[in-house]
């Protein structure tokens, strides 16, 4: 017996089909997409000649690097003898330290490019369409091209040592930054840039009084993590003798000082957590200042 206030059993039956259709459809359309996604996956692993046999069959050779690091010359365990492990941890720690201020220079360096640049580049503060575009193919073709690269083109100028891996991360960073700081710019409210304009203010003091005090924070917490990206990049850098921790590092590898390996990527990791743990400690503080303000 139909209940007063119901629809018909008739209109029940089609708004069930009509669901069971459209649930019907989607489910088509997301086998579609993942038959779609696996046909793709498959032809990129066959293009790049990616091997499963081949790495299972090696995996092997993996394992047993790993457990030649976890071992001294004597074949002892390493935490066995941490002292004899750490052997050289005087020396390590300063050229961490010399790798922390190649991150440290390269990121305030960087910073500054991309707060010069990011401005030029944003279409809203702006009005040359011409120099927001020059200024946006600059700012492209430095953070495109990888540290290692420039880190060797500024070897071959002014040979090995940290000066190069500063100049490569201080480019690199401009051109991150420099796109991160334009679309913080591109989003910020217009009504205070329009007030300045409006009582005769000049484009700096646009900047000045309307534009930074909304992005400032901003500016300062992705400086922050970038921060903690060079810092990875620094130890890496040194792998083609731009100084720092990582050209000891190459050194240990090549010579298969595998004690001082493991050792070194010890000392590596946990500066990287340490500035990781105090950026990101110092980046909510700021943004919590920002929130209260």
């Amino acid at each position: 017996m139909q209940q007063t206030g119901s629809l018909p059993d008739v209109r029940l039956r089609d708004l069930h089909q009509g669901y069971a259709q459209a649930v019907a459809v989607q489910q088509r359309q997301h086998l579609l997409g993942l038959a779609v996604l696996l046909g793709l996956l498959g032809l990129s692993a066959w293009t790049t000649e990616v091997d499963l046999l081949k790495f299972f069959s090696n995996i092997g050779n993996f394992t047993s690097y790993i457990d030649r690091l976890s071992r001294l010359e004597s074949g002892e365990r390493v935490v066995t003898d941490p002292i004899e492990w750490f052997w050289g941890w005087k020396i390590w720690l300063i050229q961490m330290g010399e790798t922390l201020l190649m991150a440290y220079v390269g990121t305030l360096a960087g910073a500054c490019g991309a707060l010069g640049l990011c401005f030029l580049a944003s279409r809203n503060i702006t009005a040359n369409r011409a120099l927001v575009f020059a200024a946006k193919r600059l700012l492209e073709f430095a953070r495109t091209v990888p540290e290692l690269v420039f880190a060797m083109i500024f070897i071959m100028a002014f040979s090995l040592g940290p000066m190069p891996g500063v100049l490569a991360l201080a480019i690199h960073s401009m051109g991150s930054l420099g796109k991160l700081f334009s679309e913080v710019v591109e989003n910020i409210d217009m009504k205070p840039v329009d007030g300045v304009l409006a009582t005769g203010g000049s484009w700096w003091q646009k900047i000045y009084f309307a534009v930074m005090p909304q992005v400032f924070s901003s500016f300062v917490s992705y400086t922050l993590l970038r921060f903690e990206v060079n810092v990875r990049s620094a130890a890496v850098l040194g792998f083609v003798g731009a100084g720092g921790i990582g050209q000891t590092l190459i050194e240990a590898i090549r010579k298969f000082y595998y004690a001082d390996v493991s050792a070194l990527l010890v000392l590596i990791v946990l500066t990287v957590m340490l500035m990781d743990q105090m950026t990101q400690k110092l980046r909510a503080r700021i943004l919590g200042m920002e929130l209260r303000a």
